[in-house]
């Protein structure tokens, strides 16, 4: 018999009005592996991990993580249980520097006696600033910050919006295999992504949604094959 999912989402509805931003999407994700969510443009990607995270509460539908209800919990207060997530447009404490970042971030979560903020730094090659205050880092800089941040509460299940918009090549490579590397440790990871590049080398398996629906569930590769997927992205034979 196979271990229960870390996360099990089963027909979840978020709704904004009459506008139905999630319409019963269900997937699971197993600890130490990576899920994408794809889709076009306001498909539900970042809505689904809106709920996940405790930033909204769903309309309908359950969200399971490690076996228990979690539908509805705040934030902060899943950070402790283990989730946390990077933010498509990072948000840190301009006037602190990145240590003290890292250090906050670490303070709000459940790390570990003895957890080394200096060796996570090192590890994201972020130690080289450390003592610069956040507002001077470029985009690319603040991204990696907030993936620090977030792996200073020690998660298990870690979301992913859109971390590699905007990264050069070399970037999206080394930014790649750190996620591996997280996976391979045990974390399981959503990610949220339209590279699809960056989303064949990280994901194990992906989920394509479209109109707050999933659609289509297994890897890259098969998603690229599928006349429905294709019929999605490309809006009904136009290609380019």
């Amino acid at each position: 018999m196979s271990p229960e999912p870390l996360l099990q989402v089963e027909g979840l509805v978020k709704r904004f009005g009459g506008f139905r931003a999630l319409d019963g999407v269900s997937f699971h994700l197993n600890p130490g592996e990576v899920l994408g969510l794809v889709g076009p443009n306001g498909s539900g990607k970042t809505t689904c991990i809106n709920v996940i995270c405790g930033l909204y509460a769903p309309d309908g539908g359950s969200v399971r993580y490690a076996g228990r209800s979690i539908g509805g919990q705040k934030s902060h207060h899943l950070v402790k249980t283990g989730i946390n997530r990077t933010f498509q447009s990072p948000k840190p404490f301009l006037s602190l520097t990145v240590r003290e970042n890292v250090e906050v971030a670490a303070h709000n979560g459940n790390p570990r006696p003895g957890f080394d903020v200096d060796a996570l730094l090192a590890l994201l090659e972020l130690d080289r600033y450390s003592g610069r205050p956040a507002a001077e880092l470029n985009s690319a800089q603040q991204k990696t910050l907030d993936l620090a941040r977030a792996m200073a509460t020690e998660p298990r299940l870690l979301l992913v919006d859109e971390l590699a918009a905007g990264l050069n090549p070399a970037e999206l490579s080394r930014m790649a295999d750190r996620l591996r590397a997280l996976a391979d440790g045990g974390m399981a990871l959503l990610i949220v992504e339209h590279l699809m590049g960056f989303i064949d080398k990280v994901t194990d398996r992906v989920v394509v949604m479209a109109a707050g629906k999933e659609f289509f569930g297994g890897t890259l590769a098969d998603a690229t094959r599928d006349p429905e997927v294709i019929r999605v992205f490309l809006g009904g034979g136009h290609h380019g």
